[in-house]
């Protein structure tokens, strides 16, 4: 494909994520004002949309809470701050086996529940946005299975498209990309869709630049994309998915290091990949233009 490089760029901010992260760096958020305050820092930074999860203020596990994604909403839209909210809705399809040779009954960790209750705090809170994980895989651990059957994400894409909530189509893989655009299809996800390219999740699509460029070639060209990847790579996937033509999502939940031995918050982390991307040559748009852009809805605070 030719060089269609994207010269009006958004930046997501993925504020705290749901893995084990929060014994690792002091600067991820657990409670509802920790993550709104760091979702409203980077919105400052340049941020343009804050994806957030919620987790349990003393112990910083992920939770589903619908009390703390309430404050959470409200802490952010109750704020001067004007920033698009992107609430995950990937929790809830978590399944631990019991091991290679037992696998049931499943571990007690596990957490699975049914698309109404995935998708309750989507219709308590009403983001812009929510995420829908379009697949199933395995991830680094060993009997973990995070499940999204097709049944699955064809209910709760439904819930969403109905309550006026845009869909981010999570993918991981190129097979998540094809089931997308089957949704689109079947008229369960409007058109044109708004993506965002997983790369290097363990095991999904590794981030060398052909798988992601497959990646790329497989999102129908009047969608909307971003992309990330993990870890150390989060800044070169920042230059390359504007290359590609996308956008770019950066924060704590995929990277948590600013440089070699330096800890990051995620204001930081916006801040460098704004630089990057006017340094391309492009412009960092802001949370109205992605409205205007991807046809969402302002919601007010809550009265």
């Amino acid at each position: 494909m030719p060089l269609e490089m994207n010269r009006e760029v958004f930046i997501t901010c993925a504020v705290t994520g749901s893995g084990g992260t929060q014994d690792r760096s002091p600067h991820v958020p657990r409670s509802p004002e920790e993550i709104a305050n760091s979702a409203i820092a980077a919105a400052k930074a340049g941020a343009a949309v804050v994806h957030c999860h919620v987790r349990d203020p003393e112990t910083g596990a992920p939770s589903r809470d619908l009390g703390l994604y309430r404050e959470v909403t409200d802490r952010v839209r109750d704020s001067a701050t004007d920033v698009v909210l992107n609430l995950t809705a990937g929790m809830g399809g978590d399944i631990i086996f019991g091991g290679v040779e037992a696998p049931f009954p499943v571990s007690n960790a596990s957490d699975m529940v049914g698309a109404t209750e995935r998708v309750a705090h989507v219709a308590e809170c009403l983001p812009e946005i929510c995420t829908l994980d379009c697949g199933t895989m395995n991830f680094a651990e060993a009997d973990y299975v995070m499940t999204n059957t097709p049944g699955m994400l064809t209910a709760m894409g439904k819930m969403m498209t109905d309550l006026g909530v845009k869909p981010e189509i999570e993918a991981f893989d190129t097979g998540h990309l094809w089931y997308a655009k089957q949704l689109v299809k079947d008229g369960v996800l409007d058109s044109p869709a708004l993506v965002q390219l997983c790369m290097g999740v363990p095991w999904g699509a590794p981030d060398d630049l052909n798988t992601f460029m497959a990646m790329v070639n497989n999102v129908p060209d009047d969608w909307t994309f971003s992309a990330f990847g993990l870890g150390r790579n989060q800044m070169a996937y920042v230059a390359a998915s504007v290359l590609a033509g996308g956008n770019v999502r950066v924060g704590l939940e995929d990277n948590l290091w600013l440089d070699k031995g330096v800890l990051a918050e995620n204001w930081q982390l916006v801040e460098r990949a704004q630089t990057i991307i006017e340094n391309m040559g492009a412009r960092v748009i802001g949370p109205d233009e992605v409205r205007a852009k991807l046809g969402l809805e302002k919601r007010a605070p809550k009265g």
